[in-house]
């Protein structure tokens, strides 16, 4: 329960103690409204993070503090929650405060203040040029700084890029039909005939686009397994429009182009260490939404085992790495239309729905996402979790007709083999187990996803006349053995060990997680199946019916302690 970027604990006298604790908590509104908002809990202590034993708080308070909070802040969203109940009888309450997407938030006196980390910091004189930026009061790509004319472009340029928009299936017949001046204006490239920073970027010279504040520059490096540079190459020289510049990277990195090789027949399969769709995209996302209103370089770090990709700035926002697959926020709005236009780009927001089907159907781990407010860095490892379902995933592909989002769920459950709801609803970032349904019914009616359970406890498997049909070789695993064998086989075991810990009886049925052996062993209990003794350190169980026929066996169950009379 530590304080993050997006939560703040705090005493409940800070509504009890005047203004001062007012104008505290206001400047905590107003740096989670200027990030990408946050909670406030309210009446809990800061050294312990629980909430004082016996406190109590009236809903009237509550509402009189949100009231006076409102109050001291402006352009900040707040709603406060209804009492809430701790586990250890206390009451507290918290407060949720909206990112603010338009303006920027300020106290009632003037101060601006932003969330960096778990600290509320104020905005200094240098940042607030880039968080008008992130709040789209000031569009980067429209700035005119007057030094270009038209006449000053090469008109190859010009005439370059037009004819990839008219040889472009994205772009209407009506714009196709535009002359080239009209086209570059109607890409906001120009303005009362200077050029703009985006169309200064995409037709100027090297020299031009050096005196841009900033433009795209990047970094690719390459690192052995001890994390030792071993290749590097820069793209400092301005000499490359962004389309040109995706492209010699893409021609230039060929660490990029490794794969694993795997035996398919009497022939060898070979799947890419990273798909190169999802390179681009990757890439793609690095420029289209780099602030660039930030002095930095994009960089591509390549390991052994991963890629590491990182870019000025922080996610859009609004944009979080909880809500990056379903988010639908843009930072650079017509670099990203050009972008599409010339068929580089995935439509808006689709991009990570591509990623996450192309790693779930390859059975790797999803891209991991790190944002603050200077960067936001993309990791993608290059492993393949679980080899031996490719030809499963193969098999449904070339069998079925089902949507991208059937895909992305079906290579979750084949790569974790059995994945409950909840979980499943986790890696999917949605916010409800409803939400969940246009992923999963269309596999389970057609009957290659099969489900055992209910409402949380439901858990979701590959069916085994697919697995069958689709001739792949994969090992027994006891990870999607039915309930009721499970709990025979940890009987079984108890009966062979008895006197077993949890962890004991999980490092004999390895392929049985922790937590799910526990949660056996509770519902075993709770049925008198078996029972357990309790030391100050560990709980060990045994078979009730054992111990009344070899009561020997057992040291320090005596009677009645560890069974239950009941029992």
């Amino acid at each position: 329960m530590a304080e993050s970027l997006s939560i703040e604990y705090k005493s409940i006298l800070k509504i009890r103690t005047g203004d001062k604790g007012f104008r505290d908590l206001a400047v905590t509104c107003v740096s989670f409204a200027n990030a990408q908002g946050g909670k406030i809990v309210i009446g809990f202590d800061d050294k312990t993070k629980l909430p004082p034993s016996d406190q109590a708080i009236e809903q009237e308070e509550v509402n009189n503090a949100i009231s006076k909070l409102r109050s001291l802040c402006f352009s900040v969203g707040l709603v406060g929650s209804e009492v809430l109940t701790h586990t250890n009888g206390s009451q507290y309450f918290t407060i949720d405060v909206s990112p603010s997407m338009k303006s920027m938030a300020t106290t009632s006196d003037g101060k601006i203040y932003l969330r960096v980390a778990d600290k509320c910091e104020p905005v200094r004189s240098e940042d607030i040029h880039r968080l008008a930026y992130e709040k789209q009061a000031y569009q980067w790509e429209l700035v005119c700084p007057k030094t270009v004319i038209i006449s000053d472009i090469p008109v190859d340029n010009i005439r370059n890029f037009c004819n990839d928009i008219r040889n472009s299936g994205r772009v209407s017949h009506h714009i196709k039909q535009m002359t080239d001046e009209e086209i570059i204006e109607n890409y906001n490239f120009v303005s009362d005939g200077f050029l703009t920073y985006l169309g200064i970027l995409w037709l100027g010279n090297a020299h031009q686009r050096s005196r841009i504040a900033y433009p795209i520059t990047v970094q690719y490096v390459v690192y052995d397994h001890l994390e030792r540079k071993i290749r590097k190459i820069s793209w400092y020289d301005n000499l490359l429009n962004p389309a040109q510049l995706l492209l010699d990277i893409e021609r230039q990195a060929i660490e990029l182009t490794y794969f694993h090789e795997f035996p398919d027949g009497l022939f060898r399969k070979q799947i890419r260490h990273y798909h190169p769709k999802v390179i681009r995209e990757l890439l793609l996302n690095a420029f289209a939404h780099e602030s660039f209103t930030v002095s930095g370089d994009i960089m591509i770090e390549v390991y052994p085992d991963r890629l590491e990709i990182s870019s000025p700035g922080g996610l859009p926002l609004g944009v979080t790495k909880d809500n990056i697959l379903h988010a639908r926020q843009r930072r650079n709005p017509d670099f990203i239309r050009v972008m599409q236009d010339l068929n580089l780009m995935e439509g808006e927001g689709s991009g990570y729905d591509l990623i996450y089907e192309l790693n779930a159907m390859y059975t790797k781990e999803l891209p991991e996402v790190y944002s603050d407010f200077n960067t936001t860095r993309i990791t993608q490892t290059s492993k393949i979790i679980n080899e031996e379902m490719l030809p499963v995933l193969d098999y449904v592909v070339r069998n079925y007709d089902i949507s991208q989002k059937n895909l992305i769920a079906l290579g979750l459950i084949a790569q974790h083999k059995k994945l409950l709801s909840t979980e499943l609803t986790e890696l999917l970032q949605l916010t409800d187990n409803k939400k969940m349904r246009s992923y999963v019914d269309n596999p389970v009616e057609l009957g290659i996803v099969i489900t055992c359970g209910i409402k949380k406890g439901n858990e979701f498997l590959i069916n085994p006349k697919i697995i069958a049909n689709s001739k792949a070789n994969i090992k027994t695993s006891l990870k999607t053995i039915e309930p009721h064998r499970l709990r025979a086989l940890i009987e079984e075991d108890l009966r062979l060990h008895p006197n077993s810990k949890s962890s004991e009886i999980q490092s004999r049925l390895v392929d049985i997680s922790i937590e799910e052996i526990r949660k056996y062993l509770r519902n075993m209990e709770a049925k008198g199946i078996i029972s357990s003794i309790s030391s100050r350190r560990h709980k060990t169980y045994f078979i009730v019916n054992e111990y009344r026929q070899h009561p020997y066996l057992y040291k320090g169950v005596s009677n009645g302690k560890g069974v239950s009379k009941k029992n």
